[in-house]
């Protein structure tokens, strides 16, 4: 597969075309709103921004839901069980790298021994189509972590290098779609370039790592007493806009939704999270992790340590949508393992 190069211009009726056509179903992409940006379907490709910072949700909301109906259900002398699967295209332009890594995240969490119908239908019928993230927010810190740049997860990435666009050829579903637009080979001058506008990024990130990513488990197995958990929690308000807004979360909660008339009725998960004071509290009434501290602690180990150990992806991309949501200045990942390893 031949990586390619496309002007602006040609992009733009490149992407007109996916939503006029609907070759690769509905066109999700990245819209602007005041100074936010959010995902949301688009109608044309003005509405599209690529030199975006960082959207206030993560992509994960088209394959995981906020809220989500995974069955319905009929009482009677033969109850009726029915699974309810959503299988429409789709196809996502813009998404950073570090949100293609959350992706990757939840295909190991719910592709492996108990897979998730639900997702994984949505992911097979999903086009991902990126974007190299050359405006950093003040907060991310994805160079760091590594996740800056990826060579995965996508079926064509796209890196401003100037009047035109390097696209990189991810797969075969890719290569389709690209070769349906008017564009020219790229050429190793033009693979310099992209190269070096990657490059030139990775200085513009204000928040830093005071270590390498691969040495989080072990700052964390060796400071489980650590004061600074205990000190960050003071001023938590427990809201859990932190996990609300992360691509790594992949906790939900479910329920029954039984119909008035008591015939039958649904069954939904929606979005759920450590943070939040009940989420470890069972049954019995017992709380696990009734102390903010304690959800704190536990919440940094989920994102340096546990899912790392499970699924071979850290569960911190360096986004930075926590730290920009939290109320209390607490939530940054980055913050807290520095101050751990400054020994504070």
């Amino acid at each position: 597969m031949q990586n390619r190069v496309i002007s602006k211009k040609d992009l733009a009726g490149f992407v007109d075309d996916l939503i006029k056509t609907k070759a690769a179903g509905e066109v999700i992409g990245i819209k602007a709103k005041d100074d936010k940006f959010n995902f949301g379907t688009l109608k044309n490709a003005a509405e599209l921004r690529l030199d975006y910072d960082i959207a206030l949700l993560p992509p994960k909301k088209y394959f995981f839901p906020q809220i989500e109906t995974v069955l319905k259900y009929e009482f009677g002398a033969t109850p009726k069980v029915e699974p309810v699967v959503d299988d429409k295209a789709m196809c996502l332009v813009g998404v950073h790298p570090f949100d293609i890594r959350g992706i990757l995240l939840f295909d190991a969490v719910y592709g492996g021994a108990n897979p998730d119908a639900n997702l994984l239908m949505k992911r097979r019928n999903s086009t991902i189509i990126g974007v190299d993230c050359l405006t950093p927010n003040p907060k991310s810190f994805a160079a760091s972590m590594g996740t800056a740049v990826t060579d995965e997860g996508f079926d064509l990435m796209l890196t401003d290098i100037g009047g035109d666009y390097f696209v990189t050829v991810g797969t075969t579903k890719g290569d389709s779609l690209i070769k349906k637009a008017k564009t020219r080979d790229a050429t190793p001058a033009d693979q310099e370039k992209r190269d070096k506008v990657r490059k030139d990024t990775l200085k513009k990130y204000q928040v830093t790592l005071k270590m390498k990513a691969d040495e989080i488990p072990a700052l964390l197995d060796a400071n489980w007493e650590s004061k600074v958990f205990n000190d960050k929690a003071a001023t938590c308000f427990s809201c859990g806009s932190c996990v609300m807004v992360c691509p790594t979360c992949v906790c939900f909660d479910v329920q029954d939704d039984p119909a008035l008339n008591l015939k039958g009725g649904e069954r939904y998960r929606r979005w759920d999270g450590c943070m939040l004071t009940e989420f470890a509290k069972v049954a019995s009434g017992e709380n696990f992790r009734e102390h903010k501290e304690q959800r704190f602690r536990h919440r940094m180990y989920r994102k340096g340590k546990y899912l790392l150990e499970r699924y071979k992806y850290l569960g911190c991309v360096g986004c930075g949508r926590c730290a920009i949501a939290c109320l209390a200045q607490i939530a940054s990942p980055a913050e807290t393992f520095n101050l751990i390893k400054e020994g504070k």
